[in-house]
């Protein structure tokens, strides 16, 4: 098998397949495993993101429902007088006034337990502590993990109680007004949400670590305990001007972190991802991967060897065959042991290669004599005999007439144009095309003296431009049948042409007979369906299928009436044609 090592050719050639395949190989490998890494943090990023919007659906639930509880206090008269009663700097005081309030005719109302009731109950224990505060002290209603209520009264407002801190959780004030005293403040009431209750539902979450950091820096750990590493981290990211990025804790340890900012609190919910725990928790998927490239790897190498042995005896063989080809040599050789693929039918082609080379030149050599001769052929069948005839007539019949120098550089220009028919290339630059045109014009001028004229207006940018011969003659000799007035002082044709931003554009245009709308889509038709039916528009249809075989579907050819009078032929050549055709075939 590693026989072909000895060769030098085949062992750098085996040296460069091994760097080759096994820089694929690590190349997809670290693309696979990054495009995994970079799915699982976005997995980690929409669960970060659901995570907290369940958090803000949670906060916002809670604010609907201290909304409501407002609105329950202002439409329940008893309820309020209870509320302004609990405003007593003492229980003993409070429970007097709630005394002195009630009637006898209505059942006793409580504050306290309507908060636990309305509150406390409909929130599901994420309300723990309500207090109503004065200017200079507050009361206290908070509930244990039981639902216990219990009260303080008479605090002072700077006390720890109502400290606002993320630790304990999160705070809704709203005013308490007496609507019977024309709106009057009596004081304001603060909801506390507990943070433990808010983050409950996130305590199991799958990928990384979550914590909410405060304004101020504070920092809740959504169960993690008291990680002082990952405060640090939380503190970091809260901190980072990104919404997310990737922290470095070493040379190979990064994190990856994801902030979201809440719209009802001033505090940041930071999940915290760490991309070698992740690795870790995916080894096995990553392993896998690995053994399947190399498995692929080893098995490409092995194909390569395989290859190449066979290669190294097809090379030894060569070697053989130009040996006994040196030497005179021409005894049929041994068979090949080989394999029936291309490199046996290549050995045993080797020993009549000169016979069948020798056959092949001559072949060659007819078939590109007998292809000279069918392109002459068909290069003469071009000439229109109609076209040649009625030409040599008018300038026979001028010639017994007149006598003059006339005839003869009319009969000069006709064989220099017939010439250049003969002799040009069937594709050329419009440059030449041109000049064949202005040859037949100037016969046609010669022909009808002082009743035709002709001018040609084509930017020099169009001249190099490829195209097959003689087809705008055909044109121009429509008009001379069909709308050429030889009474009329003045006929004239015109050809235009120039360069627009996509397309380069060729206009020929008379003065002759125009078409009437029936004649006209007639034509039209008989162009765009190739129709063979209409014998008038012969000229025409095979001036446009020679353009279309040539330039394919990036041209146009339209035709219409002038305003003024004659027919207008436009000729619109897209500029992506220069990609597919090769100026360089120009004759």
């Amino acid at each position: 098998m590693s026989s072909f090592l000895q060769i030098k050719i085949y062992r750098h050639k085996f040296i460069a397949y091994v760097v080759f395949v096994v820089t694929i190989g690590l190349a997809l490998g670290i693309l696979t495993c990054a495009m995994l890494l970079n799915q699982w943090i976005g997995d980690a990023r929409i669960e970060a993101a659901n995570a907290f919007a369940g958090v803000e659906n949670e906060l916002q639930y809670d604010a609907d429902r201290i909304e409501s509880y407002m609105q329950r206090i202002y439409s329940n008269h008893s309820l309020m007088a209870d509320a302004r009663s609990f405003l007593s700097s003492s229980v003993e005081d409070y429970l007097m006034s709630s005394l002195q309030k009630s009637q006898f005719s209505q059942p006793l109302v409580s504050f306290p337990e309507d908060i636990k009731t309305y509150l406390y109950s409909w929130a599901q224990g994420e309300i723990t502590q309500i207090s109503l505060h004065t200017n200079q002290y507050g009361n206290v209603v908070r509930f244990s993990d039981n639902g216990i209520a219990s009260f303080m009264f008479g605090l002072p407002n700077t006390d720890e109680t109502f400290r606002d801190t993320i630790l304990k959780g999160f705070v809704y004030r709203k005013k308490l007004s007496d609507p019977t005293q024309g709106s009057k403040e009596l004081g304001e009431l603060r909801f506390l949400v507990s943070s433990d209750q808010i983050f409950k539902s996130i305590q199991n979450y799958r990928y990384g670590k979550v914590a909410a950091v405060s304004a101020s820096g504070e920092i809740y750990l959504i169960g993690n305990g008291q990680d002082e590493d990952l405060k640090t981290l939380a503190r970091q990211a809260a901190h980072d001007e990104r919404t997310h990025g990737y922290i470095s804790k070493g040379f190979l340890e990064h994190i990856f972190f994801v902030t979201f900012p809440s719209t009802k609190f001033n505090f940041k919910f930071v999940s915290i991802v760490d991309l070698s725990i992740l690795i870790r928790q995916h080894a096995s998927m990553l392993i896998t991967i690995f053994l399947i490239i190399l498995t692929t790897m080893i098995s490409v190498l092995l194909l390569i060897m395989y290859n190449m042995r066979d290669d190294s005896r097809f090379l030894h063989r060569i070697i053989q065959s130009i040996g006994r080809v040196k030497t005179a040599n021409f005894t049929p050789n041994r068979p090949a042991r080989y394999r029936r693929n291309e490199y046996g039918m290549i050995a045993r082609e080797l020993d009549d290669m000169i016979e069948q080379l020798d056959k092949h030149i001559r072949n060659e050599y007819l078939l590109k004599l007998k292809q000279q001769e069918t392109e002459m052929k068909a290069l003469q069948h071009q000439i229109n005999p109609h076209f040649l005839y009625n030409t040599l007539e008018v300038i026979r019949s001028t010639a017994l007439v007149n006598r003059d120098m006339d005839t003869a550089d009319a009969i000069a220009t006709l064989g220099a144009l017939y010439r250049d028919m003969v002799k040009k290339e069937n594709i050329i630059p419009i440059a030449s095309e041109l000049e064949l045109l202005q040859k037949y014009l100037e016969i046609m001028e010669f022909k009808y003296p002082e009743r035709f004229y002709y001018q040609v207006n084509v930017e020099p940018s169009l001249l190099s431009i490829p195209t097959v011969k003689f087809w705008m003659q055909p044109l121009a000799e429509n008009f001379f049948i069909h709308g050429f007035n030889a009474s009329h002082e003045f006929n004239l044709y015109v050809v235009n042409g120039w360069e627009a931003e996509d397309h380069y554009m060729l206009e020929f245009v008379d003065n002759g007979h125009g078409m009437n709308a029936e004649r006209l889509n007639t034509v039209r038709s008989t162009l765009l369906n190739q129709d063979d039916t209409s014998s008038n528009s012969i000229g025409l249809r095979n001036v446009y299928t020679r353009l279309h075989y040539f330039y394919g579907n990036h041209f146009t050819i339209a035709i219409e009436n002038n305003e003024e009078a004659g027919i207008k032929i436009s000729v619109q050549i897209s500029k992506e044609v220069m990609e597919h055709v090769q100026a360089d075939d120009c004759g």
